[in-house]
Formats: structure tokens, sequence, C-alpha cells
């Protein structure tokens, strides 16, 4: 691992590490957010999953997370989006290919040996982190729009391993969602059974753990309608009596501003769970 930036916030440390990362096949970076209390001990870690184009540093420059991250002694690890760099396969448009991982391991012959994000956000980088930072065992998820996918994705996926999950604006059905629909037969082929092991609003129904789902989703976001369709999960969780906490916020955006009025809330909603 090296180290690429360290400064001086809100009396911890904002760090970006660069790593050789086996599962991609690539140099990936991640940002971590070290609490004050990480200088005492053990704490928690809270993992962000960022939306399509993003790098690990839209989160920890834009969210204004820290501030709260430090209140409440958690650590912040904000994963980049896909596999990176020369070799790496690509596509055209900001919707597949690199920056556009979507957070599932893809099948298809172009794309199966790089883009690797669940597997990467999953074991590898979880494994790495806690073998250089002081975590305790204890971790939860969020994300934003692709990730908001991917982190209800995961944790609905995984049964046990995360205490707590929340989402901003999430592609809550990809397979219903240009987005996803491009992103999946990219990645997986045409069969949408094959999808389903990779939606979250298809998940639901299967879901071994009842661990409830938390979105705030912008009322005036112009992704809502055409991409996003948190209604096709709300009446997912509703048939399989699933928890979901959908909250509309009248007015808001899918922007970053949007994201930054509400971190507060929901890192103090997994500080609880992680502290537990």
């Amino acid at each position: 691992m090296q180290k690429i930036e360290s400064h001086a916030c809100f009396g911890g440390r904002q760090e970006v590490w660069s790593h050789t990362a086996t599962t991609l096949g690539c140099t990936m970076r991640f940002g971590v957010y070290l609490p004050p209390q990480a200088e005492r001990g053990d704490c928690p870690v809270l993992y962000w999953l960022s939306g399509l184009t993003c790098t690990e540093q839209n989160f920890i420059t834009k969210a204004g997370a820290q501030q709260f991250a430090a209140q409440h002694g958690v650590i912040l690890v904000a994963a980049d989006t896909s596999p990176r760099g020369e070799g790496m396969p690509d596509a055209e448009g900001y919707d597949l290919g690199q920056g556009a991982g979507f957070y599932l391991n893809a099948t298809r012959p172009k794309w199966a040996a790089n883009f690797r994000m669940y597997d990467y956000v999953v074991d590898e980088l979880p494994a790495l982190v806690d073998a250089h930072f002081p975590t305790t065992s204890a971790r939860a998820i969020s994300g934003h729009s692709m990730g908001g996918h991917g982190a209800l994705m995961i944790a609905l996926k995984n049964p046990g391993r995360y205490r707590s999950v929340s989402a901003f604006s999430p592609i809550a059905a990809p397979s219903h969602s240009p987005w996803g629909e491009k992103a999946f037969t990219a990645y997986l082929g045409e069969d949408r059974e094959a999808w389903k092991a990779w939606d979250a609003t298809a998940l639901v129904a299967g879901a071994r753990e009842r661990l409830p789902l938390l979105i705030d989703q912008g009322g005036d976001d112009e992704f809502l309608v055409p991409q996003l369709k948190p209604e096709l999960l709300r009446v997912a969780c509703e048939v399989a009596r699933h928890p979901l906490e959908l909250r509309i916020r009248p007015g808001y955006d899918h922007s970053y501003y949007f994201i930054a009025s509400y971190i507060g809330e929901h890192v103090a909603h997994h500080a609880k769970a992680l502290h537990g």
C-alpha cells in the first residue's frame, strides 16, 4: 500500500491510499477517514460506494461526512467505482466501463477478468482495511445512486456481514432502469434471470435477514422517474414484509448538496447500529 494523501480533519485524518487489487488486476485507490477515537482504540467501519463517474474523491471532498464520523467514532472507507488504468476494459459513455462498475462480478468475456467489484468491496477491500487500520469487526455500508444500488444489493446478499445499510437516491431496481439494463446486458449478458442476483428489488423476496433498509430520495431528482424507481423496491418490500424507510425529500435533487444535507443523519443511524 502507498499513502497518497493525508490531511488533518475534525481531529482525525483524511487519507487516500493506493494498492494493487488482485481481484481486479489493477491499482486502486480508496479514501479512509480515521476519527480521533482511532488513536486510542479500534473503531467500527462505514463503507461508502459512490455513483457513476465518481472516484474516491467525490465523497471525501463533497459530502462533509468526516465531522459526523468524528462525533461518533466511526471510520469511513470510500471505495472507487471500477477498475482503472491502461489495459483495463472500457466503453464509450459515462454509464459503462471505467467509473461504472455497478458493484457486480461481470461474466461476459470482455469484462469478466477485471470487473469484479462485488468481490473487491465485499472481500478484498475490507480485508485490507482490517489489516492496516484499527478496526473492529462491526461494519455498515451506504452509497449514492449506482453506489446506493451496490450498498443495498451487497447487504441483502450477505446476511450478518453488516450491522446497517442505507442509500441516497439508489438505482433501486436496475433490471428496470436504462442505466441498469445497459450495464447488466454488457456485464452479465441477455439473460434477465441472471440479473436478479444483482438487483435489490429482486433480492428482497429471498432475503434471509430482515436488515432494515434506509433510503433518502430527493423529490426533485431528475433521475427519479426514468432511472431510480424506488416505488418498485417499496412494493417488493411490502410483499416480502421487509423493513424499509423510504424518505422523499421535497426540493432536493441528485447532487452532493442533497447528500451533504442528510449525511449526518445517516452516519448517526449507522453509528447507533455499529456501537449497538
